[in-house]
């Protein structure tokens, strides 16, 4: 192909060249070297057409080709993109966050889930990119607005167009962490207070029994006294126990829940009714919101928190109690909003106030929010805490349906 000009031009110039020859021979009437040279002028341009005719054909089979090969390239790229699509929406239907970064942890790709999860982040926190090469699954603890996430997180290393980058995947298990830890506590409590109550109600019966007999002896001595009174005592406390680990017997022995729609606009307003005060501020929601729910056993978490609410704001000369309503799209869930501007939670108790037995007043019994939580996971829900000494505390609690939505309108109570 490079040497198709210069072919060209020497034929070309040789036809020029025979042509002035010719010319000059039929004048001095040489026929024989006139019939030579014509022939070989006519050869020459044959030749020329030929060469020109295969050139045009190879021309045509290289547009052929190309076209053909454009062709194929085109239906390539679209079964990529076909590709591309199908993956990215199937990524972004799966709950596991997903994304791709370069080695500096810098967001290349992400899927929906991982957006919920962490938010619309350029650069992935640090805690993600720590230990990136183990291929066991880790678990991580990850703070976000206020809220601590747990996470499994695992990632791997790959090459692309000659680059290094990182693909996590991350699964939010504090649900299922949570779900466990309850299980794990409300086992421990049925078997201790099991076993507590077996060794107290006879206990309990004998004293009792006892200290009747005692009371009505004719003896009146010092020594009689002494021993009705140590079993008036016997049976003072172990009746005292019986009814604390009746207390605890509540987190292992919740009625079952009878769902049904629950209007929360309703569901605040009578609250309202509950905590009249000046205090408390209810912001019922701005459509009318239904969610799939025991009524009384979540009216009862609220009325738990509201009163906790108050109680941490005893001490704040203008108090400000309130709760209201969040609607999320994606994924559908319905939020209470409980805050207050109290004491606030110590940030070395954040973690333990969940647990049951676990207390930070004089009077309380532990089981309050053991209570409150356990019934959100029923429900099949979750609660979060979020809180600043001296200046208050937020809880969230979630419920990941939305029945119906109507009319738009805040209304402040």
């Amino acid at each position: 192909m490079k040497r198709y000009p210069f072919s060209i031009i020497i034929h070309i110039l040789l036809i020029i060249l025979l042509s002035i020859g010719c010319y000059l021979v039929f004048r001095k009437e040489f026929w024989f070297s006139a019939t030579i040279l014509l022939l070989i002028l006519i050869s020459i341009c044959i030749r020329l057409y030929t060469l020109q005719t295969k050139y045009i054909n190879s021309m045509q089979r290289l547009v052929e080709n190309i076209r053909s090969r454009e062709a194929d390239l085109k239906q390539r790229i679209l079964q990529e993109e076909v590709k591309y699509q199908y993956y990215e929406n199937l990524l972004n239907k799966v709950d596991t966050a997903v994304l791709v970064t370069d080695i500096k942890g810098k967001v290349e790709w992400s899927n929906k889930a991982a957006l919920q999860l962490l938010g619309d982040y350029h650069q992935i926190p640090e805690q993600l990119l720590e230990q990136f090469c183990q291929p066991a699954i880790q678990m991580i603890r990850l703070r976000r607005n206020g809220i601590i996430q747990e996470l499994a997180k695992s990632s791997t290393i790959f090459t692309a167009q000659g680059k290094e980058q990182l693909l996590i995947s991350l699964k939010n298990i504090h649900s299922v962490l949570q779900r466990n830890e309850m299980e794990a506590w409300q086992k421990l409590i049925s078997v201790l207070t099991h076993e507590i109550m077996n060794s107290i109600t006879p206990i309990l019966s004998l004293s009792e029994t006892l200290s009747e007999r005692a009371s009505q002896s004719e003896q009146n001595d010092t020594e009689n006294q002494i021993m009705l009174q140590a079993l008036q005592t016997i049976h003072r406390r172990s009746k005292g126990l019986l009814n604390f680990v009746e207390n605890y017997r509540r987190l292992t022995s919740l009625p079952a829940l009878t769902l049904a729609p629950v209007n929360i606009g309703e569901l605040l307003k009578d609250l309202k009714k509950l905590f009249p005060g000046k205090e408390f501020r209810f912001e019922l929601p701005a459509k009318e919101v239904f969610i799939s729910a025991d009524r009384t056993q979540i009216e009862q978490v609220l009325i738990n928190l509201l009163k906790n609410a108050r109680e941490a704001t005893e001490k704040v000369s203008e108090p400000q109690i309130e709760i209201r309503t969040a609607i999320q799209a994606d994924p559908e869930q319905v939020i209470f909003l409980i805050s207050d501007n109290g004491e606030g939670i110590l940030p070395e108790v954040m973690d333990k106030i969940f647990v049951p037995f676990f207390t930070t007043k004089n009077s309380g019994s532990g089981i309050g929010l053991s209570l409150c939580k356990q019934i959100i996971n029923q429900h099949g829900g979750s609660i979060n805490v979020s809180s600043e000494v001296g200046k208050g505390c937020l809880f969230e609690i979630c419920f990941d349906q939305t029945l119906h939505l109507q009319q738009e309108k805040t209304i402040f109570v």
